[in-house]
């Protein structure tokens, strides 16, 4: 759910899901997580990331801390912290002395690091007294790919753990011109549906992707390689070896052909610099669609967020990287004063249906309705809800009620698709840059100088690519690569 660490994050950061969803009742399934009520009551906070209205927080709150009380004598205090603030004010409460117990752990940066930093908690032990539920539920290569030295810092969210690819576009424009998607069976193949729009809307760019999110990611993520989230050396599916992404034949071929849609006026011309994401330019009626990761309900999740209705068209197979196992957690800091009663509550959002749905679709009645077939669509009169919370952040979304326009059994769906993907030969490899760290600051320099626009199709790859190349290698990459190796093959060693 995402893929890529740094960039799967920004797309999520993009992207409020309003459909994330599961097929429930309002029974609990969750026994009691080893609570005592002799115990000393106590209030766990947890710290999440929020885009959207949360007006009636404290009512949810209100609702949550009714069942937390009775099952492990603990009530919970919800702190949202806006996107826009979120790496400022996460960094203060890992390094200060304010009291959070559980705060949501996000990539190499957001995670991996705070763990090896000592400012997570180990939740083995923990886990194996109060976590039934979580080792019951999360997929166990994931849980073991959450590892960092060994030990597990970060319980995953239960989401789409894998991706596909391809390009999602507005079905009004499809139909208009009787564009035929049937004969769209690869990237090349979307050249002439770009040719009729760009004719007949010519103040629409047929790929309305920006410097956010970029067409190549698209073609060299779609099972070629895994770019261990920065790029810096990649590990070729084919080779399972560190390798110069920006030398391989698949990467120059997508930037070849995002240079063809450049030249023809097909991508928007300043995308490199344009920080509006994907979805606002086709809300906007700027932007015909965009590349992007799909999973299951992924159209009608982009129609909700861009307010036309949309369809996809896939190119690759589910594949699933290490940011599935690292890229969305929750981690129990070393502030937290009762490391306990906070993993049994950990525990509850892998087991209670009425807690996972009271945080991710609010109060019954209030923020929704329940329909006839089990769906739930807005209150009948109510036009926006005060309370969306983005639930792929945390716990088990399969726990969480279908909203109206999904299929019923959603759920079982999407965990059939995370079945199906080609597990990265990388999964749960977690690199280590303080060996490297002054090449990879110069590397990153160089990367930012380049990429995005040579991605983007705004400079001529012929000429581009040898003096990006020469400069990476100036910087470093050969010796990152080489370090990269070196770990990589320690840890096929002992996985």
């Amino acid at each position: 759910m995402e893929k890529k660490a740094l960039s799967f994050f920004l797309m999520l950061v993009m992207v409020v899901s309003v459909v994330l969803s599961g097929c429930s009742s309002k029974e609990s399934s969750g026994a009691a997580s080893g609570g005592d009520s002799k115990d000393k009551p106590y209030e766990i906070t947890m710290a999440y990331l929020y885009f959207t209205k949360i007006d009636d927080l404290p009512a949810v709150q209100a609702e949550i801390n009714k069942i937390t009380k009775k099952k492990i004598n603990a009530t919970v205090k919800l702190m949202p912290i806006e996107a826009a603030a979120w790496q400022q004010q996460s960094t203060l409460l890992l390094t200060g002395n304010e009291k959070v117990d559980l705060m949501l752990a996000t990539g190499t940066a957001g995670y991996s690091l705070p763990a090896t930093k000592g400012q997570f908690l180990p939740l083995d032990d923990l886990l194996k007294k109060y976590g039934k539920g979580i080792i019951d539920a999360v997929p166990k290569h994931v849980l073991e790919g959450a590892k960092v030295d060994g030990k597990i810092y970060g319980v995953p969210s239960i989401r789409d753990f894998a991706a596909n690819y391809g390009f999602v576009m507005r079905k009004d424009i499809v139909d208009k011109y009787h564009i035929d998607l049937s004969q769209v069976k690869s990237f090349e193949d979307l050249t002439n549906v770009f040719k009729t729009v760009k004719e007949n809307e010519p103040g629409m760019a047929p790929i309305a992707n920006t410097t956010t999110f970029n067409q190549p990611a698209m073609v060299i993520d779609g099972g070629n390689f895994d770019i261990l989230g920065d790029s810096l050396g990649v590990v070729s599916f084919k080779e399972k070896k560190v390798v110069n992404l920006f030398e391989q034949p698949e990467y120059v071929k997508a930037v070849d052909l995002a240079r063809q849609w450049y030249k023809a006026g097909y991508t928007l011309k300043n995308a490199a610099n344009i920080t509006d994401a994907n979805v606002s330019m086709v809300k906007s009626g700027k932007g015909f669609g965009y590349f992007s990761h799909q999973k299951p309900g992924f159209a009608l999740q982009e129609s909700a967020m861009t307010g036309h209705e949309m369809v996809a068209v896939t190119f690759t197979k589910p594949y699933s990287y290490t940011d599935a196992a690292i890229g969305l957690n929750l981690a129990i800091t070393r502030n937290s004063q009762n490391p306990e009663k906070t993993m049994q509550f950990l525990n509850l959002l892998y087991t209670d249906k009425d807690i996972m749905n009271l945080l991710a679709n609010g109060i019954e009645g209030k923020h929704y309705q329940v329909n006839s077939d089990g769906t739930i669509k807005l209150p009948d009169g109510v036009k926006e809800s005060n309370y969306v919370f983005n639930q792929w952040e945390l716990g088990d979304n399969a726990l969480t009620r279908v909203w109206q326009g999904n299929d019923v059994n959603y759920w079982d769906e999407m965990l059939k698709f995370n079945d199906s993907a080609v597990i990265s030969p990388a999964f749960g490899f977690q690199f280590n840059p303080d060996p490297v760290k002054t090449e990879i600051a110069a590397s990153t320099n160089v990367i930012n100088q380049y990429k995005a626009a040579l991605e983007a199709g705004a400079l001529d790859p012929n000429k581009t690519f040898p003096e990006f190349n020469k400069k990476l290698k100036a910087a470093g990459i050969d010796k990152i690569i080489a370090e990269k190796q070196k770990q990589f093959d320690a840890w096929k060693k002992n996985n």
